[in-house]
């Protein structure tokens, strides 16, 4: 079954053909990240104009790349949720208007669910039941993957996503858009014990998280640094705000995995490409005996095969749309319901 899939939650277009939800046979993304650098994030209205520019051609290209014709597409999969609102529904009118054209099914597919969805790309072998930790910069939270399309979430961010965090971070310190990247890379340059800072605890649910205070502290620490004519140590400060944000998921995900018995752990979303992160679920995993699986670099930020290899087991569970489909900014992963 090869599905069209259309991804553009945010800043990237992309357009990629999976087959039977596992083999990717192209996967094109047009990047804003220069253009949006200007402003030091994400402008939305910018993004959806882009999108619009950007997508037609895409798809074409897709094809082109494959080898394939219209006709070989067996189905048009998109995201609809969440996202920006106006570069979401770019992508959801765009996929309803190809299904229509070429009289095929239309999945929706959940952003996130897409995310943790890329790990079948990147290892064929595996099969649910895992849990999988997802770290965007929208999202932070603990899924039990108890099935392709069913999902209960054990823990999740009270305020604050880490991605978002790092990026907010990493703008303060003058660094280029996306922060989150750049301060990663100053972090292993750094002393990660130098800078003390907060680590959320746990609350009701041993499995939430909160980064807000984390975020504040790492702040008011720079602007004082600023205000009173203080040196930084950059490095080390990149260093130990990162080990706060891995000291706060670590723990937790050791902790799930432990309450449920998984023996397999994955990780998903754009900051599951950060270094120590995957280094200290790797270590954390070791000593569980559990296996762990990390997507590769590309798929850890936004794409459109992981879309398509999640909608394969949409399509599967009976989850396709009609035209009415609309897009959502802000819509649980459990809300699949249609």
């Amino acid at each position: 079954m090869n599905i069209l899939a259309i991804e553009s939650s945010c800043d990237e277009t992309a357009v990629a053909i999976v087959r039977d939800g596992r083999q990717v046979l192209t996967d094109c993304i047009a990047s804003q990240v220069e253009l949006h650098r200007i402003y030091g994030g994400v402008v939305p209205e910018i993004a959806s104009r882009m999108h619009i520019e950007a997508i037609y051609g895409l798809a074409d290209q897709a094809l082109a790349q494959a080898g394939l014709e219209r006709e070989d597409i067996d189905a048009v999969a998109v995201t609809y949720a969440p996202g920006l609102i106006g570069a979401v529904l770019v992508g959801v009118n765009f996929a309803k208007a190809a299904a229509l054209a070429l009289n095929k099914p239309l999945i929706p597919v959940h952003h996130i669910r897409g995310h943790i969805a890329a790990n079948y790309l990147a290892y064929p072998e595996l099969e649910p039941p895992f849990l999988c930790l997802v770290v965007s910069g929208g999202h932070t939270m603990i899924i039990d993957v108890k099935g392709y399309t069913d999902m209960e979430i054990l823990g999740t961010t009270l305020d604050d996503a880490a991605g978002e965090c790092f990026d907010k971070v990493g703008r303060v310190l003058g660094m280029p858009y996306p922060g989150g990247a750049a301060l990663d890379k100053a972090a292993q340059r750094g002393d990660d014990m130098k800078y003390n800072l907060p680590r959320s605890k746990p609350g009701e649910n041993p499995y939430d998280m909160s980064f807000s205070g984390l975020k504040t502290a790492a702040l008011n620490l720079i602007h004082h640094a600023e205000q009173v004519g203080e040196g930084l140590d950059i490095d080390s400060l990149c260093a130990s705000f990162t080990a706060a944000v891995s000291d706060t998921l670590v723990p937790r995900v050791v902790k799930a995995i432990e309450q449920t018995g998984r023996k397999k752990l994955a990780v998903a979303g754009g900051v599951a490409a950060n270094s120590r992160i995957r280094a200290d679920i790797m270590a954390a995993a070791e000593k569980l005996g559990v296996e762990v699986y990390l997507p590769p670099l590309k798929l850890c930020g936004d794409n459109g095969a992981m879309i398509g290899a999640q909608a394969y087991y949409e399509y599967l569970a009976g989850n396709v749309a009609d035209m009415s489909l609309n897009a959502y900014a802000t819509k649980s992963i459990l809300g699949e319901a249609l």
